[in-house]
């Protein structure tokens, strides 16, 4: 009896064992091709680590549109069909919920543990501080920052000829970032004018540290959101998490000045909510990356593909210089350091449009929801599927939309018009004669898109205004376009496999 009853519990382990693994799984009729690799549990994990959009675009070409794949004992539904979009990002939380998979990554990357309210805190606030006036605000701010770092002071005749160089990835990323987290994050206090350049001096030397050690951060964050980090690079990514936890702590934020109302509020509300201290520092940490980890290496991209367009860089710097002149800023000796308004930055079409080519070709995240019920999806050819409950199903734009010839035609090229029509306004895009919503989407889309995406934007915008400005800038040695990270798949905006060398010299 009592070898019987062993051999029942062995049985039942191997067998829940090898439901875990997946091993059971099969197609019903009405779901997506399903492929779950030849690995029990890793599926094909190994392979869409390796190259996220080379996996992805092997699996379109061998299933269709929609696909059910296995990958690290999750099984993902990718859906490439962009008439589908709307119906996925607009469904109610109750079937997809992105907020599921958003809190275990938050966790594991930031060591935050998410709240119930953290959702609505942070689109009420952005709403708030980061869009319309609050937005003119904080534009202001940023602008200062930029004033303060980039130092436009070499302004001799002696010193106008002279051409400095520098490593063009390292050096937007530095300055954007620097100028975002203290117009976010606050500056020193001072007392009275004659300490006023101390603080800013100390402002710059403090922003700069900083900035190198997020970077550190920035280059373990792919493999740590994926859980595959090595023992001695987990032991420097949890270094870094307490340094950030320290430098960006709600103590800190008390004794700074100029803090932004979009920082102070959400640490308030988060109080209230019954959020301990060490945890809200852990908060303000994952705010840094949301709100800066991207918008430098968007700018890096926008100003290298300028400068590799010479009829492009022509077209958006006379733009930039009939804006200073219709509002009082033109830039030439002797004049006041130019203040770029929200207005001026809303009268530049070509710019826009440069920067949504950008986009198109460097931002790449992944979107996924976690499928909280058995849910009914029409694709566009009229073919009906259901998602499966305790699935999660996944976009991916940048293959399916971004890069699709169908929709941007040479979609591998730069083309700064693209997204402007002869007359200022924007285009509308088709796929088969069918207008599309969603024909670009770096910022993700529905509840879940980016609820920074006017200050980053703004924050790009106003260091390349300012660069075009005061700058005639070039490549040295007439660098060709760099690879992208592929490690970086689906987590915002592309980083280049290496650095490349540009010049600059002041204008006037």
């Amino acid at each position: 009896m009592a070898l019987w009853v062993i051999l029942c519990t062995l049985t039942a382990l191997l067998l829940s064992g090898l439901y875990l693994l997946g091993m059971f799984r099969r197609q019903r009729p009405d779901e997506p091709p399903l492929d779950k690799g030849t690995i029990p549990w890793l599926g094909y994990a190994l392979d869409f680590r390796k190259d996220s959009s080379e996996f992805l675009k092997r699996m379109q070409r061998k299933h269709g549109d929609i696909f059910t794949v296995l990958i690290g004992g999750y099984y993902f539904t990718f859906v490439m069909d962009p008439f589908c979009f709307g119906a996925i990002v607009k469904e109610s939380r109750s079937k997809l919920d992105f907020r599921t998979f958003a809190s275990k990554l938050v966790l594991q990357v930031f060591g935050y543990k998410a709240i119930k309210a953290n959702y609505s805190i942070l689109h009420a606030l952005s709403t708030k501080h980061l869009m319309g006036d609050g937005l003119t605000v904080m534009t202001q701010a940023t602008m200062e920052n930029f004033q303060k770092l980039m130092l436009f002071n070499l302004s001799s005749g002696e010193e106008k000829q002279v051409w400095q160089e520098d490593s063009l990835f390292h050096y937007c990323y530095n300055i954007v970032f620097r100028a975002g987290y203290l117009a976010l994050y606050g500056t020193e206090p001072h007392q009275g004018a004659d300490n006023k350049e101390k603080a800013n001096e100390q402002d710059c030397i403090h922003s700069n540290q900083l900035f190198h050690e997020f970077r550190k951060y920035d280059r373990l964050f792919p493999r740590l959101a994926s859980a595959v980090l090595p023992p001695k690079d987990k032991i420097e990514a949890e270094r870094l998490k307490k340094f950030f936890w320290s430098m960006l702590s709600v103590k800190t934020s008390w004794q700074k000045d100029n803090v932004s109302g979009w920082i102070r509020d959400q640490d308030q509300l988060l109080a209230e909510n019954g959020v301990p201290e060490y945890m809200r520092d852990r908060f303000m940490f994952m705010l840094l990356w949301a709100s800066q980890g991207n918008a430098g290496p968007t700018a890096f991209w926008l100003l290298f593909y300028l400068m590799k367009h010479p009829e492009a860089m022509k077209a958006v710097k006379d733009e930039v210089d009939k804006v200073s002149r219709e509002n009082g800023q033109e830039v030439k000796p002797g004049s006041p350091l130019i203040n770029i308004t929200r207005d001026m930055l809303n009268q530049t079409p070509l710019l826009d449009s440069a920067l949504e080519e950008t986009l198109r070709l460097v931002a790449a995240p992944i979107l996924v929801r976690a499928v909280l019920q058995d849910t009914s999806l029409k694709m566009s050819s009229g073919t009906e599927y259901t998602l499966r409950r305790g699935d999660r199903v996944a976009l991916f734009p940048h293959m399916s939309v971004q890069m699709n010839p169908q929709i941007h035609p040479e979609p591998h090229k730069f083309k700064y018009d693209r997204f402007v029509n002869p007359d200022g306004t924007k285009k509308d895009f088709y796929k088969n004669g069918k207008k599309l919503k969603y024909f670009n989407m770096p910022w993700g889309a529905g509840i879940s898109i980016c609820p920074g995406r006017f200050f980053a934007t703004a924050e790009i915008k106003l260091f390349v205004f300012l660069m075009l400005s005061h700058y005639d800038l070039e490549l040295v040695n007439r660098e060709e376009i760099p690879a992208i990270d592929i490690s970086r798949w689906g987590f915002g905006t592309m980083h280049p496999v290496r650095d490349v060398q540009f010049r600059y010299r002041l204008r006037f």
